[in-house]
């Protein structure tokens, strides 16, 4: 069947599996990195420093990738809402599996010194410009290939790529973890970077069959497109990128807060079994999968927004007990909460995506996602690590619970803040067309 016998659902079928499988493999580059962050690039890139010290730089690396983000998403994005969101798509997936293929290759300090961990943070930088570009991309043309409520559904696929990547990552390294110390650290960690490249061929397969969007080819078709898509999100709508940065702060917090910085926390200072807590994460992880459509479903009944609400609060009331389990060391406890965090922050999760994209005009959406996905990366999501880290050495983990705690609060705020700015933005739309309309008349 040709591309113009497609008939919408097909399409839309085609947009969501090429977004959630190019989604699955760029969150499983991401974290690898993180998981190797908290588990090995210390020794291996910063032997010379305090062990505490090499943790933290380590973290500081991992957030190289998230100040990169916003880059990726104002260059990609004006790409994407300049030419379309397919062209776009298939560089970031393989700006991101070259990236991460290399990092598997890289000489360690002992052989080169200094510039290994240069080498480092500059391919964390290539994979955080790919990012930058792939989410904000994948959830437009994703949301855009669907029509109203399938719309909840179609973004909800979109953020299944995390867990998914999340669940073969941590697969990935349960399976070196097996190993001998001695080689899990002189080689075993690369598999999983290696990996990525075989990983690469399949999503680029997949998603070059994927068609450009129905927004934006009727945004072309009435010759919307903008010069500048940067300068238009900021003219047009710059309190939904404030609040839209604020909505996506649990989203990216959380799940690099489990997969880095817990992962860092239990195996060094609570000197908990590193295979154990990388199997906890990998549970979650398929908790996730499972709990995110079921959530979709219910947006469906009482809506996207109820469902984010929920959810954050769900979080906030389980943050408590969830460090207490933490420094039990009672696993059974542990991982009751660790559910019930995971369903409050699944179910705001899934909505994410649907969310952001609803919030933008289509003619900047893929930059105005972009920005507000990519900048709390850096602002709030991608520093979780390197602060939650801080925050331990320096104040003690109830400070690190409330460093949590605020960033769900902060979450709360971004959901209605951005919801009521992009109905005043309506609003205003709706009101110029008036005057328009009066003035032709």
């Amino acid at each position: 069947m040709s591309a113009t016998q497609l008939t919408a659902d097909q399409r839309r079928r085609r947009a969501v599996v090429g977004a959630f499988v190019g989604t699955a493999i760029e969150w499983y580059d991401f974290f690898i990195f993180g998981t190797a962050a908290a588990l090995v690039f210390g020794p291996v890139f910063f032997p010379t420093a305090d062990p505490t010290i090499g943790v933290l730089a380590s973290f500081a690396t991992f957030w190289v990738g998230f100040l990169a983000r916003p880059i990726g998403g104002v260059v990609f994005g004006h790409l994407g809402d300049r030419i379309g969101r397919k062209k776009v798509l298939v560089a970031t997936l393989f700006l991101m599996g070259i990236g991460t293929t290399a990092i598997g290759l890289l000489p360690t300090y002992a052989q080169v010194g200094v510039l290994a961990p240069i080498l480092l943070i500059l391919l964390r930088a290539m994979q955080g410009l790919a990012v930058g570009g792939e989410w904000a991309g994948a959830t437009v043309m994703a949301t855009e290939s669907a029509q109203g409520s399938k719309r909840t559904g179609a973004g909800m696929w979109v953020q299944q790529g995390s867990p998914a990547g999340s669940i073969l990552a941590t697969l990935v390294f349960l399976a070196v973890g097996t190993l001998p110390d001695d080689a899990f650290m002189s080689w075993g960690w690369r598999v999983p970077f290696l990996l990525s490249a075989a990983l690469l061929v399949v999503a680029l397969v997949i998603r070059s069959r994927v068609e450009e969007s129905a927004d934006f080819a009727e945004t072309k078709q009435q010759q919307q497109i903008v010069k500048v898509p940067l300068f238009e999100v900021f003219r047009m709508t710059p309190s939904i990128v404030f609040f839209g940065i604020l909505a996506s702060a649990l989203g990216i917090s959380a799940a690099f807060f489990q997969n880095t910085f817990l992962l860092s926390w239990w195996t060094n200072e609570l000197q908990g079994d590193r295979q154990q807590i990388l199997l906890l994460v990998f549970i979650m992880a398929v908790g996730q999968f499972i709990w995110q459509p079921i959530s979709a479903l219910i947006a469906n009944k009482i809506g996207r927004n109820r469902v984010m609400y929920y959810g954050v609060l769900l979080s906030i009331l389980i943050t408590v007990p969830y460090f207490f389990a933490i420094l039990s060391g009672n696993i059974i406890f542990l991982v009751v909460t660790m559910f019930i965090l995971m369903m409050g922050g699944a179910a705001y999760y899934a909505m994410l995506a649907s969310f952001l994209s609803a919030m933008f005009p289509p003619n900047v959406r893929y930059t105005g996602v972009a920005l507000a996905n990519g900048l709390c990366a850096v602002l709030i999501g991608g520093s979780t690590p390197v602060l939650a880290q801080a925050i331990l050495t320096s104040v003690g983990p109830w400070g690190v619970a409330a460093f949590y705690l605020a960033i769900s609060v902060l979450t709360l705020i971004g959901i209605w803040g951005a919801t009521r700015s992009r109905d005043r933005y309506l609003a205003r739309v709706v009101a110029d067309d008036d005057a328009a309309l009066v003035n032709t008349n």
